[in-house]
């Protein structure tokens, strides 16, 4: 099965939910929560301390808007980018969401999820 044979709006259907649940969590800084729909290999990079010290530290990580704006997606071999415009709830401006979904196991999983 492969991810990227899926029309856009069955990725979307995966995706906005969980782009959603990380900005929440973020907010929260529930790092359990916010990693639950992770693949085994972005866990296993996720160090529990740093990405701690990163929702403590980050402004924008703890403030981010439940209003985010779909911008397109990007297909490549067995992932699909998801792109998002992102807005802070504190900060003015926009940030580029990105996140990366594929399968493991026969369960769609998040291989990247970051913020620029």
């Amino acid at each position: 099965m492969n991810i990227i044979d899926k029309t856009d709006e069955e990725i979307l259907e995966l995706a906005n939910p969980m782009w959603a649940d990380l900005v929440k969590y973020s907010n929260e800084g529930n790092y359990g929560a916010f990693t639950r729909n992770f693949s085994s290999t972005l866990i296993a990079g996720a160090n529990e301390v740093e990405m701690g010290k990163q929702f403590a530290r980050s402004e924008l990580a703890k403030n981010l808007s439940p209003d985010y704006e779909y911008l397109g997606i990007i297909r490549r071999g067995e992932h699909v980018t998801v792109l998002y415009k992102q807005r802070s709830s504190k900060k003015a401006g926009e940030w580029l969401g990105r996140l990366v979904l594929g399968y493991e196991k026969d369960k769609v999983r998040i291989f990247g999820a970051t913020i620029f």
